[in-house]
C-alpha cells in the first residue's frame, strides 16, 4: 500500500512537471493572438472606470484603488 502511494505521488509530480513545461513558451505564430486588445488585463479602460465608480459610490466600500469615504459619493 505504501509503495503504491509513492508511485502515485511520483506519477502525479511527473505529470504536473510535464504539463507545466509544455506551457512555458509561446510560439511565434501564436504571439499575434495573445497581443490582441481583448487578451489584455484591462481590455476596456472606460468600462472599468465606470464599474469602479459604481462600486465605490454605491457599496460604501474601500478597495485597492485609492478611494475612500462614505456611500453618498461626497468625499
Amino acid at each position: 500500500m505504501i509503495r503504491m502511494r509513492r508511485y502515485l505521488w511520483r506519477f502525479i509530480a511527473t505529470a504536473a512537471l510535464l504539463l507545466a513545461a509544455g506551457c512555458a513558451t509561446v510560439q511565434p505564430w501564436d504571439r499575434d493572438l495573445l497581443a490582441e486588445k481583448k487578451m489584455s488585463l484591462n481590455p476596456s479602460p472606460m468600462l472599468q472606470a465606470v464599474d469602479e465608480h459604481i462600486y465605490f459610490s454605491k457599496e460604501a466600500s474601500m478597495g485597492g484603488m485609492d478611494a475612500g469615504g462614505g456611500g453618498c459619493g461626497c468625499n
